[in-house]
């Protein structure tokens, strides 16, 4: 791997221009500075007890990024604070290149295994290396190949296409939830690599963007002359069985400074594997998790400022082993959901032709890891069923109290599947048909705010459109039936709404909630606390803000890999910090909470706690903004999604959801020899300890 401090494809001109606040600028983007400051109408949220200065807090969640992959190389600006990351631990330099200690980063093959593992034995793992035993290398997997036009003749081939499209969106005045000056974003960063097939088929072509790409061995900066965070990167997998398996956690293998054993050292080999037979490939994501943007060198550069100017967590963690649906609704409400019959009773899913059933991870006879059936639910009760026993036999022998926490004949949900209710609460006529869960009986934090009267909502990117689609499909069967979808197939019959298929359905963990859903105002069109993006703004502007408020972007900002990037969720975050700017005296009484849904099959350093069957899982970012929260401050506290929920019980007094939600968990106790390991595991932290109440200070978000 060569050092790559060269002739490098920076981006200085966005980060000035995105960083720009000023009250010219404000007014640039249509806010008034005037309306702003004079805070309109009086902020009913500040007249509730808390028990800390905050009144109000906006969770914002982006898409599949590791700690690592984001915050690797980054050098904390507060004074003595220290960090835990792949350049303090020396396994890179601060150019990205391998540094003194880049062997603690090893990967590793595994040979064959009759069943299903998730700590691999020592005797049957190889090292990766150059010659003999190459690491598999980062590919394009399904990352846009032309560039786009920002007059808004965009090609077939972006993400997304066709069941939305960029030219209609374009024709509409551009994506509404980020800033004019910020819409060319949407037009930048396509691979430029034709060869290997049409995106949609994969295109797992060798990343030749990537310095080095075909020689990697192991953590690689997705930063040279071609590439950086404005480019489109490969994707890579991230589901249970195999997020569970990249770990590799064995007691064999646990020390006191890593008590739960977990190496994080399978990462790629799993990519590899889990989806080929013993010589051919097929759809997988090769050695994309290993790849890391540069902080320190411009990279990610707006999330970079948050954290030098407020504070950074490096032990908050994805709290599911899976993807974006299963840690939604663990945010929401401590726990996993199951299928049931739609009334409350736990039932068995169908199949074994559908998803929607058991998975079978056990390899096929005859290939390396070649997972027999690779589907969206797990009966963990059942340690007959396919790999459940490996991690149930763990969690016992851990030496601290860990269960699994599964009821008896419950199948829970592990992997992606659609909620069982539409976007404006109809329920989905054939849930199996469309690959959607039926309507779910677990409590959400949501019940708990309404049980106590305090105002919530969650506001997603395209939702108002999806409302829209969602009502053409109710009186539509063709529509409502669809095999693809009711929300796909309105989309592709509405072009003028056909945004709202951009809103993401999995992202929404209370849109799975049968006491959410159907909770419908008289005369209104949809669930009580479901809003767009644009009414979190407006609540901001007006003085109106929600004591808690859950944001999330659309499948175009939402940062994930392959069909998003970087500086577009970076371009959602900036265009809510700026409404709040302007908005002074709502910024002294509302903290940000800044984080993703997993790590997307990145690779991380970190230590992992394991929690229960469903995880926790690997690192993630956490970012706190709020007056309390400034210094460029790292807190070491160990966290997952649910510690927002702790948080909001603790600050609003509120108890646990359910007596079985992980919010029941105490705070963790440490040494001060190593703040990031609990001593009372399992336990989860509520951030409490990551502000200073006594101290207030007034920093902007930006120059």
């Amino acid at each position: 791997m060569q050092a790559t401090t060269g002739t490098l494809k920076l981006k200085r001109w966005r980060y000035k221009a995105a960083c720009c606040v000023s009250v010219v600028a404000l007014c640039a983007f249509g806010y008034t500075a005037t309306v702003h400051g004079a805070s309109p109408s009086k902020d009913a949220a500040a007249s509730l007890k808390t028990a800390s200065p905050i009144k109000h807090i906006i969770v914002l969640i982006g898409e599949n990024r590791s700690f690592d992959h984001y915050f690797g190389v980054y050098k904390p600006k507060g004074a003595g604070q220290t960090i835990s990351n792949i350049l303090s631990k020396g396994i890179v330099n601060i150019d990205g290149s391998p540094g003194p200690n880049f062997t603690l980063a090893q990967q590793f093959s595994v040979t064959a295994q009759t069943l299903w593992y998730l700590g691999a034995p020592d005797k049957a793992k190889t090292a990766y290396n150059t010659t003999s035993n190459p690491m598999p290398q980062p590919n394009t997997n399904f990352a846009p190949r032309f560039p786009q036009d920002p007059n808004g003749n965009f090609s077939a081939d972006f993400p997304d296409a066709p069941f939305t499209s960029f030219a209609t969106i374009q024709a509409l005045g551009g994506e509404t939830d980020i800033e004019p000056g910020n819409q060319v974003l949407t037009t930048t960063g396509s691979t430029g690599i034709t060869t290997g097939g049409p995106s949609n088929d994969g295109n797992q072509t060798l990343d030749t963007r990537v310095p080095g790409a075909g020689t990697l061995n192991g953590p690689f900066p997705l930063l040279g002359v071609n590439i950086n965070d404005d480019d489109y990167t490969g994707d890579t997998t991230h589901r249970y069985f195999q997020a569970a398996q990249q770990q590799d956690c064995s007691l064999a293998n646990a020390t006191k400074a890593n008590p739960t054993g977990c190496l994080n050292d399978l990462f790629p080999f799993v990519m590899d594997t889990y989806d080929r037979s013993a010589t051919a490939q097929a759809n997988f994501s090769e050695g994309n998790s290993m790849g890391f943007y540069n902080a320190e060198l411009e990279e990610i550069a707006i999330f970079k400022q948050l954290a030098d100017r407020f504070t950074l967590l490096d032990n908050m963690h994805q709290s599911f082993l899976g993807g974006t649906a299963a840690n939604h609704v663990m945010l929401y409400t401590g726990d996993a959901i199951f299928w049931s019959d739609g009334k409350g009773n736990a039932t068995t899913p169908p199949g074994p032709a559908n998803a929607a059933s058991a998975a079978n991870p056990n390899p096929v006879a005859g290939t390396i890891n070649k997972y027999t059936k690779d589907a969206d639910f797990a009966n963990c009760s059942d340690v007959t069923q396919p790999g459940i026993l490996p991690v149930v036999e763990y969690l016992e022998a851990l030496p601290y109290d860990a269960e699994p926490n599964c009821v008896e004949d419950h199948f829970y949900m592990v992997d992606n599947v659609n909620p069982g209710f539409m976007p404006d609460g109809t329920v989905v006529p054939s849930p199996a048909l469309q690959d959607s869960i039926p309507p779910s009986p677990v409590k959400t934090i949501g019940d708990s705010l309404n049980a106590k009267n305090i105002d919530w909502g969650y506001f997603g990117g395209n939702y108002n459109n999806a409302v829209i689609l969602s009502g053409e499909a109710k009186v539509n069967p063709t529509l409502l039936n669809s095999t693809s979808g009711p929300l796909a197939a309105a989309a592709a019959a509405d072009a003028m709404h056909s945004a709202g298929g951009l809103y993401c359905q999995i992202c929404n963990g209370f849109q799975y909630s049968t006491s959410i859903m159907t909770n419908i105002p008289a005369g209104s069109k949809q669930p009580a606390h479901l809003f767009d993006t644009i009414d979190l703004i407006n609540d901001i502007q007006n003085n109106t803000l929600k004591p808690i408020s859950f944001g999330k972007p659309d499948g175009i900002l939402d940062g994930h890999p392959s069909s998003s990037k970087p500086d577009l969720f970076e371009a959602y975050v900036q265009n809510v910090l700026d409404a709040l700017e302007a908005n002074p005296t709502l910024k002294e009484t509302t903290a940000v909470f800044i984080t993703w849904d997993e790590a997307g099959g990145y690779w991380d350093s970190g230590f992992v706690q394991m929690i229960d069957f469903f995880g926790d899982g690997t690192r993630i970012p956490l970012l706190l903004l709020s007056p309390y929260s400034t210094g460029g401050q790292v807190c070491h506290s160990y966290t997952d999604h649910v510690s927002i929920d702790k948080f909001i019980e603790r600050n609003w007094d509120l108890p646990p959801i359910t007596d079985r939600s992980r919010d029941n968990l105490p705070n963790p106790t440490v040494k001060a020899s190593n703040p990031y390991v609990p001593t009372n595991m399992p336990a989860l932290d509520d951030v409490f300890d990551c502000f200073n109440f006594n101290k207030a200070v007034n920093q902007t978000f930006f120059e």
